[in-house]
């Protein structure tokens, strides 16, 4: 990586640590490109060099968000193993709690739009790592629903817990998902019986 793409990354990365902490301070519709530059301590022509505004830098918080999710998801390998079923779902709750965009996401109105464009994501994801070894039509619609259902449970799930300004500790949360993860879901993917 040459300098200026160094620099080019590093601006971004401060525009988005920025952003995120000011979500932590002020609504969403508060948040200005003045806020974000004075903040970051970078000169307005350096934002504008990565976005073209705010709604331009949501969107672009809304796809990085996405996108670790789905890092996240890919390291995981649904057995079962309740060490790797907590780990995973640590990573996920440490992830929410770090990140203030999820966090308010999920408990603001606008997270509807996000989660609807999540989930079309997550749907595309499933259809795609669905095992070519289910042979019937009707079991591989039911993987993709059970599969639905465990992220709709686990939206669920972090919604309530930053509802309640992450009061229970991620390692009990992460717990629970891997108990209904382990006992409502597992057991009835196809391969798991």
């Amino acid at each position: 990586m040459n300098q200026l793409d160094e620099r080019y990354s590093t601006a971004e990365e401060a525009i988005f640590d920025t952003f995120f902490l000011l979500l932590k301070e002020k609504e969403l519709d508060k948040i200005t490109v003045s806020d974000v530059i004075k903040k970051a301590g970078i000169v307005r022509s350096t934002f504008y060099n990565h976005y073209e505004n705010i709604p331009a830098l949501l969107t672009a918080a809304e796809d990085k968000t996405i996108n670790d999710i789905f890092k996240i998801m890919e390291s995981f390998h649904p057995k079962n193993d309740k060490d790797m079923c907590d780990s995973y779902f640590l990573a996920l709750c440490n992830y929410t709690k770090k990140n203030p965009f999820l966090a308010n996401l999920l408990q603001s109105p606008r997270g509807d739009a996000f989660f609807e464009k999540a989930l079309t994501m997550f749907h595309q994801y499933v259809t795609a790592v669905t095992p070519s070894t289910i042979s019937s039509q009707k079991d591989r619609s039911e993987f993709s629903y059970l599969i639905a259902g465990a992220i709709g449970i686990t939206l669920g799930v972090l919604h309530k817990w930053t509802a309640e300004s992450f009061a229970t500790p991620a390692e009990e949360v992460a717990d629970i998902m891997s108990k209904i993860f382990l006992s409502g879901i597992l057991p009835y993917l196809p391969g798991s019986k």
